[in-house]
């Protein structure tokens, strides 16, 4: 379960105009849907909220009105200049229930000496349980000589968890750097003549 619990208030004021007096007081407006129910409009503390969603893919307990909603952070809205919160939309889980998240990928280790690491995709789509979803996914290139791919299907999942993104997308290339080649072919070229 989660262990980030909030207090929210229900929201009566709707537009822009209650939207920025809300944020004026501190507090970020938010909607919790899902499961065929009426979208639940409410404001949330804006500082234990935004302290809360920091991670991605953030489980809370939201508490309104004494009734407790465990719900996902599927989006949140800021401003593209201030980067403050101006909106979270939330998806209401249930324990056991899969959900689809993006993941985020994070290298680990050393590879080889002078060798390049090249990650091409930052994150994975996985299926798991909403309230045992992994943090991120590691790739341990500890060793790996150039030359050397992983691909998704290469990552190792924790147990539960299934990969939704097509197996034979490349994560990371480990490469030689591009000074070293250079000057490898040039060195060809001049015995070559």
């Amino acid at each position: 379960m989660s262990d980030l619990n909030l207090t929210a208030e229900l929201r009566s004021e709707f537009g822009k105009g209650a939207a920025r007096r809300i944020r004026r007081a501190a507090q970020i407006p938010a909607v919790i849907y899902g499961h065929g129910a009426e979208p639940l409009h409410i404001v949330l503390p804006e500082r234990a909220t935004v302290r809360a969603i920091r991670g991605a893919n953030a489980l809370l307990t939201i508490t309104v009105a004494g009734e407790k909603h465990l719900a996902l952070v599927k989006d949140v809205q800021r401003d593209p200049v201030l980067q403050i919160v101006e909106h979270i939309d939330l998806l209401t889980v249930k324990k056991g229930e899969k959900v689809i998240v993006d993941v985020p990928v994070i290298i680990v280790g050393e590879p080889a000496p002078s060798v390049v690491v090249n990650q091409e995709e930052m994150s994975v789509s996985l299926s798991a349980d909403a309230t045992d979803l992994p943090a991120h996914v590691e790739i341990d290139i500890n060793g790996r000589a150039a030359g050397e791919h992983v691909h998704a299907s290469d990552l190792v999942l924790p147990a539960g968890v299934e990969l939704l993104t097509d197996a034979s997308l490349l994560i990371v290339h480990l490469a030689e750097p591009s000074v070293v080649a250079e000057a490898e072919a040039a060195e060809e070229a001049a015995a070559a003549e």
